[in-house]
């Protein structure tokens, strides 16, 4: 988005510099990486990283709210409720869309956000592989409030690990090697030293947890989250019934417990009202449906991945909906095609991660990842057949 930096990454980039840099992203986990990776990263400037934190700080003004709680209850489904929950999420992911205002200028809008974890440990990685092959501008970085790889991976430890032993904590995902995420789960391994297990591997004795490692049995005391429960419920009938186990009375920590998955989420868009914040509604308080459904976008609240998704909107949409409550209608914007490359310009589509430890106020701004497009959709599985599309990263103006 910065002209002479785009130009100059364009002009000096070349197909043997690309697979490079794919050869050492995968050269750490062969072939664990089973989405697309983008030809570049995004450069953006302090104006628009400052509209960004901007609106993260006002969504995090509402989360802090001390009636966050009450005003999020309905949020999380009965038959998905956890117990045991804390006071307050450790992790939050804010997407944005890169747009174009009235006037012409580059702002972001809020597309969704999750009170739950993402690949804050690959991008460690995926920063480092595209710095050893791409010449990256002074004063850029990908991580926000001075951080540096040093402190982020020291605070996403002090966070997740906490006063534990690593081998005590556990990142528990449904069939993780089969994850197209999985990348991520190995990464946390190498930077923070827990052990990836998958839900099958639970032994339960009483209201303890634990699982095997070379013949040892090993107490569970903390789980790093990376379970999806909506996810969870479409797995065959054993691991369903093996899920069940986690909405007991158990004697671990949750980081981050599930049920914020729920709480900050699409359900509490609807609740802030921003400038960089599209206009959302619940479909079961909207009457009569607006004229100009052509400009809104219908959302389930219970879905993930960009699935259920409806993009042309017809009144045949809503009349249909069984359940109008668990739906909300947001306003469409406009993506910008902001992204200058070789045959058409891309879209893209950021995330910014925020870190909440234990003790502190606020949740602070770390660092984050870009998906950059050209279809209909963000996301690398609805761009397979395009290039200088996929997953990626922002390098911020300091």
């Amino acid at each position: 988005m910065i002209t002479s930096i785009r130009q100059h990454y364009n002009s000096t980039f070349s197909a043997e510099l690309y697979q490079s840099y794919l050869d050492d992203l995968n050269s750490k986990h062969l072939d664990a990486i089973e989405f697309r990776v983008a030809e570049t990263p995004v450069f953006i400037d302090r104006v628009l990283k400052e509209k960004i934190l901007a609106a993260c700080e006002a969504i995090v003004d509402v989360i802090t709210q001390p009636d966050f709680k009450k005003l999020t209850d309905s949020a999380v489904p009965e038959s998905l409720r956890v117990p045991n929950e804390n006071d307050h999420t450790h992790f939050i992911a804010f997407d944005f869309g890169i747009c174009t205002n009235e006037n012409g200028e580059l702002e972001p809008q809020l597309i969704e956000m999750q009170g739950f974890p993402t690949l804050f440990a690959y991008q460690v990685w995926q920063d480092e592989a595209i710095r050893k092959n791409f010449t990256i501008p002074e004063h850029f970085s990908t991580y926000l409030n001075g951080f540096d790889e040093t402190s982020y991976l020291q605070l996403l430890k002090e966070i997740i690990v906490g006063n534990h032993q690593p081998e005590n904590v556990i990142l528990l995902e449904v069939l993780p090697h089969q994850q197209k995420t999985k990348i991520d789960f190995y990464c946390t391994t190498d930077y923070i030293g827990i052990p990836v297990v998958c839900i099958t591997e639970l032994i339960k004795e009483g209201k303890d947890l634990f699982y095997e490692r070379a013949g040892r049995k090993i107490k569970i005391e903390r789980i790093y989250n990376r379970i999806i429960f909506d996810d969870l419920q479409q797995q065959s009938e054993e691991i369903k019934e093996k899920g069940k186990l986690l909405f007991e009375e158990l004697n671990v920590e949750w980081i981050t417990h599930p049920n914020w998955f729920y709480r900050i989420s699409k359900y509490t868009i609807p609740f802030i009202h921003h400038p960089y914040i599209p206009e959302t509604r619940f479909v079961s308080e909207i009457k009569p449906w607006p004229s100009d459904l052509e400009n809104y976008v219908l959302k389930p609240l219970f879905s993930f991945a960009g699935q259920g998704v409806v993009i042309d909107v017809a009144e045949a949409d809503l009349n249909n909906l069984k359940d109008p409550e668990n739906w909300i209608l947001q306003r469409k914007v406009k993506y910008a095609a902001c992204i200058e490359t070789p045959d058409t310009p891309a879209k893209v589509e950021i995330r910014i991660f925020y870190f909440w430890k234990e003790g502190e106020a606020r949740p602070v701004a770390t660092n984050n990842l870009a998906r950059l497009s050209k279809g209909k959709m963000i996301g690398v599985r609805y761009n397979v057949d395009k290039e200088w599309v996929g997953g990626s990263l922002c390098y911020f103006e300091e």
